[in-house]
């Protein structure tokens, strides 16, 4: 098995299938953390549903072009010719990119229903820089008050 990357490290490539899978109008994309306890064989499931199996390929193959620039490849890829389920397993994470009745019925959501759902969002964000005193007070604006006096 392969060595457990850093969780920033993670993080980013979750966030590159993200970005992916978006860029292809992928509909309904979650993400779900796996809880360690749970039996989990892997850290993350990137989930997100296509219209149609040229969509569903198309979500899948721009999932792995990009992963791919960043020096990572799928250890394995199952379902791609029929295109109702693609899995694409990274090991420390799985994207799941299904047709809209495959997701119903296997609803991994439920399945997993202990896993901490995360919105794409929260990996999509950079991370902001967080405010010194120093900094603040060099940005802040001076505040500056006119006194009006009434009129004689």
């Amino acid at each position: 098995m392969a060595p457990k990357k850093k969780q920033s490290e993670l993080k980013q490539q979750i966030a590159a299938a993200l970005a992916a899978a978006e860029a292809k109008k992928a509909e309904r994309v979650t993400v779900l953390k796996l809880d360690a306890s749970a039996g989990g064989f892997t850290d993350y499931f990137v989930i997100c549903s296509g219209t149609n199996p040229r969509q569903i390929q198309a979500i899948s193959d721009e999932v792995e072009q990009r992963l791919q620039k960043a020096g990572q490849r799928p250890a394995h890829v199952e379902g791609y010719k029929q295109a109702e389920w693609v899995l694409l397993d990274y090991v420390d994470f799985v994207v799941h990119v299904f047709s809209d009745k495959a997701r119903q019925f296997y609803d991994l959501e439920r399945l997993w229903k202990s896993a901490k759902r995360l919105e794409p969002g929260d990996l999509l964000k950079p991370a902001r820089p967080k405010k010194t005193a120093s900094t603040s007070a060099t940005t802040a604006r001076p505040r500056t008050r006119t006194r009006r006096t009434p009129a004689s």
